[in-house]
C-alpha cells in the first residue's frame, strides 16, 4: 500500500475535534467563513505533519518525503490529499511562500533524530521550524505578515509551543521525547508567560475579524499557563472566552 493510500485523510470536522485539546481558538465558528476555511488549512497541514511524524506506523521518513512532494503539488495545484488540496487554495488566495509549510516538516524530520533537548536554546530553535511558521500563516491568511509583526507572533507561538510539550509531558515520554530541559518545567512556564506579552501588541496592530482570530489564539494561551499554574492541564472553554475578551481589551 502506497503512503498515500495508507495516510488517514480525516475531514475538516474531524480535524477540528481534535483541536478542542489544543490551543486552537474556540472562536473559530464565530470568524467570516473564508477566514475560518483558511485557518482550517492551516491546522489541517500541521495536524497531518505531527500525524505522520509521530504516529504513522510506517517509515515516517519516507511519509515525510512523501507529504514534501504532495506540498510541491499543492504549488502547482494538483495535489493528491484532501489537506494538502486545501493549501493549494490557501497559497492561491494568500500567495504565502512554501517556506513556512517546508519548516513544519523540517520540525518533524528533526523529530525523528532527536528526542531530548538539554537546554532552553535547543527548543526555542526548534520552535522556529514546530510553531513560529504557524503565526506566519495565520497573518498571511489576514493579509498582516509584516516583519513587525512576524516577531510579535514569534514569540506568542513560542509560548504556545511550550504550554503545549507542558501539557504533553506524559505522552511525549512514551515516544520517548523529552521536549522540556530536565529541571526548568516552572522556567518553561515563566518563559511562556512572558512571551504570551507579545500578543497584546500584535492584537492591537490588527482590525477587525483577524484581530478577533488572534486574541484567541493568545487568550487560549494564556488560559493554558493559567490552568498549568493550579496544577490542570486543560483550559475550559469558558476560560478560553474570558481570556480572549480581556485580551482584546488590553489591546485597545
Amino acid at each position: 500500500m502506497t503512503v498515500a493510500r495508507a495516510v488517514e485523510q480525516p475531514s475538516a470536522s474531524a480535524i477540528l475535534a481534535k483541536a478542542q485539546h489544543e490551543n486552537f481558538p474556540v472562536a473559530l465558528r464565530f470568524l467570516p467563513r473564508t477566514l475560518r476555511t483558511r485557518l482550517e488549512a492551516i491546522y489541517g497541514f500541521a495536524r497531518l505533519v505531527d500525524d505522520l511524524g509521530d504516529e504513522y506506523a510506517g517509515d515516517r521518513n519516507a511519509a515525510l518525503d512523501w507529504l514534501e512532494q504532495d506540498l510541491d503539488r499543492a504549488f502547482e495545484g494538483r495535489a493528491e490529499h484532501p489537506l494538502l488540496q486545501r493549501v493549494t487554495v490557501f497559497v492561491r488566495e494568500t500567495g504565502v511562500t512554501r517556506d513556512p509549510f517546508q519548516r513544519l516538516v523540517e520540525a518533524n524530520r528533526q523529530d525523528q533524530v532527536v528526542s531530548h533537548y538539554a537546554t532552553w536554546e535547543e527548543l526555542a530553535h526548534y520552535c522556529t521550524l514546530s510553531a513560529n511558521p504557524v503565526g506566519e500563516l495565520v497573518l498571511a491568511s489576514i493579509g498582516a505578515a509584516t516583519p513587525e509583526r512576524i516577531g510579535w507572533s514569534d514569540d506568542v507561538c513560542t509560548a504556545l509551543q511550550l504550554l503545549e510539550h507542558l501539557q504533553d509531558v506524559d505522552e511525549d515520554a512514551a515516544r520517548e521525547r523529552v521536549y522540556i530541559p530536565e529541571g526548568d518545567r516552572a522556567g518553561t512556564l515563566e518563559r511562556a508567560h512572558s512571551l504570551l506579552a507579545s500578543g497584546i501588541p500584535l492584537v492591537g496592530s490588527l482590525r477587525g475579524s483577524g484581530k478577533l482570530a488572534v486574541a484567541a489564539y493568545v487568550g487560549g494561551g494564556r488560559a493554558a499557563a493559567n490552568a498549568l499554574q493550579r496544577g490542570g492541564r486543560f483550559a475550559g472553554n469558558r476560560e478560553r472566552f474570558a481570556e480572549t475578551w480581556r485580551v482584546l481589551r488590553a489591546a485597545r
